[in-house]
């Protein structure tokens, strides 16, 4: 249990206390971080004054414990980490996702009155995602920025599947069109699966649309030929983080020992587009899901320190982060580090980005084995 839940405590309690401290992890001012509390009361809806004691509101796809809330933090270097929330708006519809859309697009909707920004993109492509009766995992996200000021950056995640997950290509395909990126979707990799489909909406320099795609089984070699930006990441780079993620062995191996390769929760890779005259992606992220290839939360931190330092950044501010959000030890569960991601974008600077799981209703106990790939190496 998390150690901050007790007796008759509330998911926006919960949520919003770990909110406050993270915002102070991220340099937010303290007018700021009120605001942006209020901001996820107001999207949580009625399930903020559900009581922790009865089980979530749905079967939320959004975390392992079906919480409706989970953090992220982007690091640079030399730079205080930003600070990202996630949240299902639509999360006190139960698991009806129709109702579970149509609040969500209420939300997004009364955040763009608050703050003045157009939903012309979302609005183009609702039918595609939103239909009547949808199908899969999720309705719509909203993931918030959380910059100074009090005015975030707001980004939506759809459904591809939500018409069926043999039409999923069919409707990544038809909403590039529709945005204008008629050429994106022949440049994308082969992948197993989109799991999501986001927008960037309101206040950005170069609003991204962005397709996730899923890579069951990904190789380090998979996972370098991915990017098709130019100019396209350092390959060396981009291993390096993918085997310490994955704690996966260097080094030449031959096919009947291939060893390295993610074999539990597949990767995702995401190729955001912010521009319709070439086709091509101007970013690309890799994620890896390190709670699936570590035993406890201590093994997750400790890929997450290795990956920052390497890439020059301050792993200080993930330490304060971790206990911002639960004061349990690490190694007493798994889960509360639930992805790392490298991200390159052109025209900035590299980031590594920490899911961080509120852990609202349940922590997932520590394993003792982790995936496949550490008992083959072990045989080799």
């Amino acid at each position: 249990m998390n150690g901050l839940r007790s007796g008759e405590a509330l998911l926006g309690d919960l949520a919003t206390g770990q909110l406050t401290r993270l915002c102070q992890v991220a340099g937010l001012s303290e007018a700021d971080t009120a605001a942006y509390a209020g901001v996820l009361i107001e999207s949580l809806g009625a399930t903020a004054g559900r009581p922790l004691a009865l089980p979530p509101p749905s079967h939320t796809f959004l975390s392992d414990d079906h919480s409706p809330v989970e953090f992220s933090l982007a690091f640079l270097p030399g730079r205080t980490p930003d600070l990202r929330v996630l949240v299902e708006p639509g999360c006190s519809s139960g698991d009806d996702l129709a109702e579970n859309g149509r609040a969500g697009l209420r939300a997004i909707h009364a955040m763009a009155d608050r703050w003045g920004f157009s939903t012309d993109q979302l609005d183009r492509i609702e039918d595609l995602f939103l239909p009547p009766s949808p199908e899969g995992p999720l309705a719509l996200w909203c993931a918030l920025e959380l910059r100074p000021g009090g005015v975030p950056g707001v980004k939506v995640y759809l459904n591809p599947s939500a018409n069926g997950a043999d039409r999923a290509a069919e409707t990544v395909r038809e909403a590039l069109a529709r945005l204008g990126h008629r050429q994106a979707f022949d440049s994308l990799p082969r992948a197993e699966g989109f799991p999501f489909f986001a927008l960037d909406l309101g206040d950005w320099d170069a609003p991204r649309v962005k397709v996730y795609l899923r890579h069951p089984g990904l190789s380090p070699a998979e996972a370098v030929s991915m990017p098709r930006m130019t100019p396209a990441p350092g390959r060396e780079r981009l291993e390096e983080f993918f085997r310490t993620v994955g704690d996966l062995p260097a080094g030449d191996l031959t096919d009947a020992e291939r060893a390295d390769r993610l074999t539990g929760r597949p990767a995702l890779t995401c190729h955001s587009f912010t521009e319709t005259a070439t086709g091509l992606p101007s970013g690309y992220t890799l994620h890896v899901p390190v709670r699936d290839y570590v035993r406890h939360d201590g093994e997750a931190r400790e890929r997450a320190v290795a990956v920052l330092r390497s890439n020059d950044m301050d792993s200080t501010a993930l330490d304060r982060a971790l206990t911002a959000v639960t004061p349990r030890p690490l190694g007493d569960g798994v889960g509360l580090i639930a992805y790392l991601a490298l991200v390159h974008q052109r025209g900035q600077p590299r980031r590594v980005t920490v899911y961080v799981s509120s852990e609202a209703y349940e922590t997932r106990p520590p394993r003792e084995t982790v995936p496949t790939h550490d008992r083959v190496r072990a045989q080799l």
